[in-house]
């Protein structure tokens, strides 16, 4: 439990903890002790009803708790590509990091940290670009010019006709937002993470979603 007197612990976010299922709170109490000791000037608010933690003015990760798990969510397009690049990135959960479900399943201590300074580092460097920003300039960058046309995957394309509503939010989509999907299929390099990418894709789409819903503020 951090110090009270500590004016960087903000209240809404003492509610969310305090408020989040018995199996939750030592997973987020312990996250959220990471994140502070990794940055002592770490800024918490709550944005989309979920704690985030800022720095500089900008978003360095997300924490949030669910039904039957926990997930970190780490912002910035260069520490994703870090955790990326060591295989931390997992498709499964909102998170960056996967399925949380208790303390043992976290990365240990040392490398969260790591990750963390990181994360950090890559703003006071001025190398810092928002999921938010990343994806405005794709979205940019298709009005300027037509996007050379990718084909729908086979696979995909079954999976859709066999979701009638999927299929029919999909058609409805923007073709930026179409190709964010169709993109983010097929760049899986194994079956198993294509045919993991689909499923949720298809629940997604279903649910009227766009590939990047996470970061839209509605």
């Amino acid at each position: 439990m951090p110090p009270k007197s500590a004016s960087s612990f903000d209240p809404k976010v003492d509610l969310y903890l305090a408020n989040a299922r018995p199996f939750a709170q030592p997973i987020l109490f312990h996250l959220r002790e990471l994140i502070h000791k990794a940055c002592p000037t770490i800024v918490e608010t709550i944005k989309w009803s979920r704690p985030f933690f800022e720095y500089k003015g900008h978003i360095v990760c997300n924490i949030s708790a669910f039904t039957a798990h926990c997930s970190v969510g780490f912002w910035g397009e260069e520490i994703g590509a870090v955790l990326r690049a060591a295989g931390a990135v997992k498709e499964e959960g909102m998170g960056t990091l996967g399925r949380i479900t208790s303390l043992e399943t976290l990365p240990p201590d040392k490398q969260m940290l790591t990750w963390l300074k990181q994360a950090i580092a890559f703003i006071d460097s001025g190398n810092y670009t928002s999921p938010i920003a990343a994806r405005q300039k794709v979205v940019k960058s298709s009005k300027e010019g037509p996007a050379p046309s990718l084909a729908i995957p086979e696979a995909f394309a079954q999976a859709l006709k066999a979701s009638k509503p999927a299929a029919k939010v999909f058609k409805e989509f923007s073709p930026s937002c179409q190709r964010e999907y169709i993109d983010w299929i097929a760049e899986a390099k194994r079956p198993e993470t294509r045919d993991k990418r689909m499923t949720q894709a298809i629940e997604w789409i279903a649910e009227g979603k766009q590939r990047n819903w996470k970061y839209q503020n509605c």
